[in-house]
């Protein structure tokens, strides 16, 4: 399997995952000319994607979806809430007839050689979702948007090879920083977003000797850098209750504008 982060942050959002046969994206929230600059890195063209993924309606994660999809006609599958969002959204234009397909969380379903496995999320939109995805043995993760983590979110990204994992903002820099308060209340909450120590946190949960690759995503562009992000991260992991170091860990930030590395396992 392979994974690569074409963007994450907070401005937008595009994961591809996907098999030597089957290539997925999880979300299309930049523009078409981006994804498609993102999938050229990875020599797949637009028409030869067999899903996108969508795990809310919000713009940073669906901007790119009407265009992308109007001109490549790829299925898009989500939840039956998230799908009543896409559809309301009216910056998305018309989408093509019978290209949006309904999923439920807990039910796991097969694209190509790949299973997918959604997962329900905490986060202040209609029905929102994670993804796990499995092919040939391995195991492949995106959880992003999560306001809280419980032991089912635990549970679902136990055992992965890979993981893009959300730590989206310091909470002091969000606390003081130029935010109105309801927006840092929003942030804060048990629907908004995973803070680093957070990230660290659930990361603690669900190491392993074969979790070989850990992506952070979905950062705040105000509220948080890579730098702190990952130091932070590392700090909770030597800090925390499990066999693993932080300096031990393949850990790297994702690219908020610019393809992030191809990741092989």
């Amino acid at each position: 399997m392979r994974m690569c982060s074409i963007a994450s942050g907070s401005s937008g959002n595009c994961i591809y995952v996907g098999s030597d046969d089957t290539h997925l994206l999880v979300d299309a929230g930049i523009s078409k000319k981006r994804i498609e600059a993102g999938l050229e890195k990875l020599e797949i063209k637009g028409d030869e994607l067999d899903g996108i993924l969508v795990t809310h309606e919000h713009s940073d994660h669906i901007q790119g979806l009407g265009v992308f999809s109007r001109k490549y006609g790829v299925p898009i599958y989500a939840t039956p809430g998230t799908i009543e969002g896409i559809k309301s959204s009216s910056s998305l234009g018309k989408l093509p007839d019978g290209i949006l397909h309904p999923i439920t969380v807990d039910e796991k379903f097969t694209l190509g050689d790949i299973t997918v496995d959604p997962f329900a999320i905490s986060h202040d939109a209609n029905e929102p979702s994670g993804y796990r995805m499995e092919c040939g043995g391995k195991a492949a993760a995106v959880a992003t948007d999560l306001g809280i983590y419980n032991d089912y979110i635990v549970k679902k990204l136990e055992n992965l090879d890979a993981v893009l994992l959300e730590a989206n903002h310091d909470v002091h820099m969000l606390e003081v920083g130029g935010y109105p308060y309801h927006l840092k209340r929003r942030i804060l909450g048990d629907r908004g977003h995973l803070s680093n120590e957070l990230s660290g946190r659930l990361l603690c949960d669900i190491l392993h000797d074969n979790l070989k690759h850990i992506v952070l995503g979905h950062l705040s562009k105000e509220n948080n850098y890579a730098k702190l992000a990952y130091e932070t991260v590392k700090l909770e992991v030597t800090l925390g209750d499990n066999p693993y170091k932080g300096e031990e860990l393949n850990m790297q930030v994702a690219n908020r504008d610019s393809v992030s590395e191809i990741l092989m396992f």
